[in-house]
């Protein structure tokens, strides 16, 4: 892949999904398919790739497994299919994060992209209002940070490749998909055309300014740029309880921009 996720995880291409090697452990690929998120697209008859992506949660070094149980933290990898799907590009359906009983409060997470081009959309609410959202555009080795709370989904920005992704999650994680599903959809629906990616405003929402931005750098959560944060975790292994425990972190949640 063209950033080097910090060990040997690499997604195939004659197949979607997922191989591993020496000394990593991870689960077989599951697949996410066309039908699983017709409900979300602005044409639920759209046709597309039947397989939209595979996900593989709990990957890692085996030498690792131990410290990254003992802070309830995971780490996931997310494989997309090129192609569009209608007119819009493949995507993920959205949701919000699911109140983790281990912490008692919806989580954030941390996205890596590895291969290709994403957009990682964000809006603030799934209620009526969506309030601010975002749309993060994010290439090899940048780095997006949902915080809780917010709708998200991730979508690949470039419909002629595979997009690859990896991301920090809290382990009892769990997807609340009612605001969405009740709305028929994020507040904006991504679309392609030409060489661009353009956007419609879902008409079951009312308000909403959607912002376009680059993906930026982290150094007010301790971040590093340009080195992977799965190596981050390995040089300090606390610098992700932010996504474990969030409600510990208020401080760096207030005012947040993505």
């Amino acid at each position: 892949m063209k950033f080097y996720p910090g060990f040997d995880i690499r997604a195939t291409t004659d197949r979607l999904g997922f191989t591993y090697g020496k000394n990593v452990f991870g689960p077989v690929p599951e697949i996410r398919r066309l039908d699983d998120i017709r409900a979300s697209l602005q044409d639920p008859l759209s046709p597309g790739p039947e397989e939209l992506y595979a996900i593989v949660m709990d990957v890692g070094l085996n030498a690792d497994r131990e410290e990254i149980v003992k802070r309830n933290l995971l780490f996931g990898a997310v494989t997309y299919s090129a192609g569009t799907i209608g007119q819009e590009p493949v995507r993920s359906q959205g949701h919000i994060h699911a109140v983790s009983a281990s912490c008692g409060s919806s989580t954030p997470e941390v996205y890596e992209i590895w291969e290709g081009e994403a957009v990682i959309y964000i809006q603030e609410s799934g209620e009526d209002d969506p309030g601010m959202c975002y749309a993060v555009q994010a290439g090899p080795g940048d780095v997006v940070i949902v915080p809780p709370r917010y709708v998200h989904a991730t979508i690949n920005a470039d419909v002629n490749r595979n997009m690859t992704f990896g991301a920090w999650c809290v382990r009892d994680y769990g997807f609340d998909y009612r605001d969405v599903r009740r709305h028929g959809g994020i507040a904006y629906f991504p679309y392609v055309d030409g060489n661009s990616l353009k956007w419609r405003q879902n008409p079951a929402y009312r308000g909403g300014e959607l912002i376009e931005k680059e993906a930026r750098t982290w150094e007010d959560f301790n971040l590093e740029a340009g080195v992977p944060i799965y190596t981050q975790f390995q040089k300090d292994r606390d610098r992700f309880m932010f996504v474990a425990d969030p409600r510990r972190y208020q401080n760096i949640w207030k005012g947040f921009e993505p």
